[in-house]
């Protein structure tokens, strides 16, 4: 059985590393099923070391964390119209944020009914071109802050390109800061201020505000040439369920697509697109050398590998839904040897069981 393994230790580490990193209080992203590490898990080992406010972009997480956690805050990072949505993040006492008029007079209306006052961030779009305010509907963002049952604790962007594009990472947070500061004109005090998510913390100086928004970073899966140190984590894991010797000339895989050309040892490995094995990207954004490296790869004919016991060994005749036959030729590989892939956890089937280590 399949199973993605998470170095425990090396996960502390990483969260250790980003907190003197960012010297602000931390905003654990738990969205994507914690980011490929299990929700529950992973939202777990944050708070260990003191992280106190969570986000989310899903409302169905919300209940989810409400399970584990106590007095730690839940941001929803979504600027949602959708009444059923907004009853759940006000049902639940959770920070909601609102980038649209629209936005604040749906979860205006269902605080009012619910008889609760929903705390919010307010959000400006600075270029993402998602959910926000344009700095230029600042004015529909200031009235916001008169509606009854909102209480606007904080405000933030997102940056667009922080993980490539210095330049325009600063200009909107400038952008950021000069909007805010015409808010703050008309209603006071507006809280925490936060922009940086993990790209932009580890590319881009003199960027984080009173607090950081980090996900990605905490698996090590981060595009960046900082030089922090961070630990790359998560592998999925399996037993070789089966080894065979098949002939020269034999056909391997669905439609015969690999042809061997020698007498070659099989292991069978229970791992497959199903599994998230073979369907995934490393990265998050993808430009141009990225795009040229796929197609080098393609153009090769890379193969795919598999360790076993450590060693690599190339697929032979195709990923499949559950298993992968592998060329383990000239060794002494048998079934119950432990076989792993380097998978990004963000591709890993959710019902796959994460085991921290």
């Amino acid at each position: 059985m399949s199973r993605y393994v998470i170095d425990k230790k090396g996960l502390d580490d990483n969260i250790e590393l980003i907190k003197k990193k960012a010297g602000v209080p931390l905003i654990g992203v738990v969205k994507g099923n914690g980011y490929g590490f299990g929700i529950k898990e992973f939202t777990l080992v944050l708070k260990e070391h003191g992280i106190k406010t969570f986000a989310v972009t899903e409302v169905t997480d919300v209940p989810v964390l409400k399970e584990i956690l106590e007095g730690e805050d839940i941001l929803v990072m979504r600027s949602t119209a959708v009444e059923s949505e907004a009853r759940i993040i006000a049902e639940n006492g959770c920070i909601a944020t609102i980038g649209s008029l629209e936005a604040a007079e749906t979860m205006s209306r269902i605080s009012k009914e619910l008889g609760v006052t929903t705390r919010c961030h307010l959000k400006i779009d600075t270029g993402m071109g998602r959910y926000g305010f344009m700095p230029s509907e600042v004015e529909n963002a200031i009235s916001c802050y008169s509606l009854p049952n909102l209480e606007f604790i904080g405000a933030y962007t997102h940056f667009s390109s922080a993980f490539r594009n210095r330049e325009l990472t600063k200009a909107q947070l400038v952008m950021f800061k000069d909007t805010m500061e015409q808010v703050k004109k008309a209603v006071g005090e507006v809280g925490t201020l936060h922009c940086a998510n993990s790209p932009a913390l580890l590319n881009v100086e003199d960027v984080c505000l009173d607090s950081v928004r980090i996900g990605s970073a905490f698996t090590g899966r981060v595009i960046t040439t900082s030089k922090i140190g961070l630990n790359r984590l998560g592998s999925l894991e399996a037993e070789v369920v089966e080894v065979k010797t098949v002939p020269a000339g034999y056909k391997v895989g669905y439609n015969g697509t690999y042809t061997t050309k020698r007498e070659t040892k099989i292991a069978i490995v229970p791992i497959g697109h199903y599994d998230g094995f073979g369907l995934g990207k490393e990265k998050e954004q993808y430009d141009l050398r990225y795009i040229l490296s796929v197609i080098k790869r393609f153009l090769n004919k890379k193969q795919m590998y598999v360790r076993i016991n450590g060693e690599m060994h190339y697929v032979i005749g195709g990923i499949g839904l559950s298993h992968t036959a592998v060329d383990v030729t000239g060794t002494d590989i048998k079934a119950g040897d432990l076989a792993s892939v380097d998978i990004s956890p963000l591709m890993v089937n959710p019902r796959i069981e994460r085991i921290y280590k």
